[in-house]
Formats: structure tokens, C-alpha cells, sequence
């Protein structure tokens, strides 16, 4: 990401007060002065406008994000162009297999939940729309990195890293290349339990008309549930199905 020449330092607080409060699940003044690093009279300000516009509310002691990034959110979300050709598929393939099912779009080296859809049987995790994720830990994250030229994945390794959250997450670079180089061979990527313990998932990306991943599209179950049989030999046929409806609708309606 491109750092501006004069950033905006009290916006820039501004965000850190916002992410601690979301990252914590609710924070008060002095949890907030002690993680950014300010005053709690600075602090306060910045909570006080935020609350003024509805963009924080104030719950006790705690301080929690409002709903009018509800309405933004929304909006960033509906004019992203997968978005439209995605909803339906997903909810199909959520309907299909009884999973969870997510949509992910890449944004300066993170992924973003764009979208999930629950099906009867869909596990509870600590993933949401809007939240960010590493790409190398995930099987969605795989599946983009698997469709994008080597040096742009290495620009990505080398800013995010390839920190360890479980004992599976491919931390070798080499390794890690290796890997994608059997995404690309069988256009979808596995996560072998390599961002949380006992779940794993199944990936494929989404291109445009020159091969290039602009999303990823998955399923994602309980190993414990799901056996080696279903997930290695049906999963990927439904989740490529998925993808190559929604790339004819993106690409060529």
C-alpha cells in the first residue's frame, strides 16, 4: 500500500481507536489509551465525535462500533462487481452441501470476507463479512495466490510473512510455492487445518477472461464431520462448479 505524503494524523488515530474497539469486542478509555498510545482526555474526543455521528455507541464503560458502518459497509460491498455475480451461487452451494460457504476478495495483500452463506449444517467460526485474513493460512487466500504471477505473490509474502497459527500453516516460502504450483494444476487449494485447528476447507478461485484470480469461492467444514471421501471427491466438484458459473456471469454477461 502506498503511504500518502502528509497523512492526517488525528484521522489516522482516529482508525486505530475504531480497530482496537472492534479487534477487543468493545473497549473502554483505558484500554484504548493504553493500545494506541494516546491520552484518555484524546482519546475521549475521539470517542465523543465518533458517538455524535453514530459510528461508536457507548454501552456502560464499553464503547462498541455503531451500525452506521452497517450502511457503509453495504455499500462498498454491492459495488464490488463479484459481489452480484457470486450471492447466488454461494447460497446455492451453501444450500448444496449443507457447509459454510465463503467469498473472498484480495485488497492490498489481506483477504476480505466478501460474503457467506450458511447451509443447514454450517459451522460457527470467527470469520465474518468485512473481516480481514492472512491469504497463505487459507485455502481461499491459496486459490488466489495460485492464480497470480510469482512476483506479485512474493511482494505479498514479504510484506504479510508466513507466520505459524497452527501446526499445519505453510511457513517455507518454497514450500509455499510449491503448493500453489498444485493449485494451479488442479485449480483449487485445500486448507489442511492451517488457520484453525479442526477445519479445513476446499477453494477454488475465481478469474477473469486472462486467468487472473479477482476472488475465491469455498467450502469449509469440521474434519471430525466430514470425511476424507466426501471432502476430497465431491467438495471440489461442487466448489468448481460454483466458480465457473460465477466467472461466465462476471466475465462475458
Amino acid at each position: 500500500m502506498t503511504e500518502p505524503k502528509h497523512p492526517v494524523r488525528t484521522v489516522g488515530r482516529t482508525f486505530e481507536i475504531l480497530e482496537v474497539i472492534q479487534e477487543l469486542d468493545g473497549a473502554g478509555v483505558s484500554e484504548i489509551a493504553e493500545r494506541v498510545d494516546i491520552g484518555k482526555s484524546a482519546v475521549h474526543n475521539h470517542l465523543m465525535t465518533l458517538a455524535n455521528h453514530e459510528y461508536v455507541d457507548k454501552d456502560g464503560d464499553e464503547y462498541h462500533i455503531g451500525l452506521s458502518f452497517l450502511g457503509l459497509g453495504a455499500y462498498a460491498r454491492n459495488r464490488t462487481p463479484i459481489y452480484d455475480a457470486a450471492q447466488s451461487q454461494a447460497d446455492e452451494l451453501a444450500d448444496e452441501t449443507g457447509e459454510l460457504v465463503n467469498l473472498l476478495v484480495e485488497k492490498n495483500g489481506m483477504g476480505i470476507y466478501l460474503y457467506q452463506a450458511k447451509g443447514e449444517n454450517a459451522v460457527e467460526l470467527d470469520t465474518h463479512e468485512g473481516k480481514r485474513v492472512r491469504l497463505h493460512c487459507t485455502g481461499l487466500g491459496k486459490a488466489i495466490l495460485g492464480f497470480r504471477p510469482r512476483e506479485e505473490v512474493d511482494e505479498i509474502l514479504t510484506e504479510h510473512g508466513l507466520p505459524a497459527l497452527t501446526s499445519q500453516t505453510i511457513t517455507d516460502r518454497e514450500e509455499f510455492h510449491a503448493e500453489l504450483e498444485e493449485v494451479r494444476d488442479q485449480r483449487y487449494a485445500i486448507d489442511r487445518e492451517e488457520r484453525l485447528n479442526g477445519l479445513r476447507c476446499i477453494a477454488a478461485p475465481i478469474t477473469d477472461d486472462a486467468d487472473r484470480s479477482i476472488a475465491s469461492i469455498s467450502v469449509a467444514c469440521p474434519v471430525h464431520r466430514v470425511g476424507d471421501e466426501r471432502f476430497y471427491e465431491d467438495l471440489p466438484e461442487s466448489v468448481l462448479g460454483a466458480a465457473n458459473v460465477i466467472e461466465l456471469e462476471h466475465n462475458y454477461s
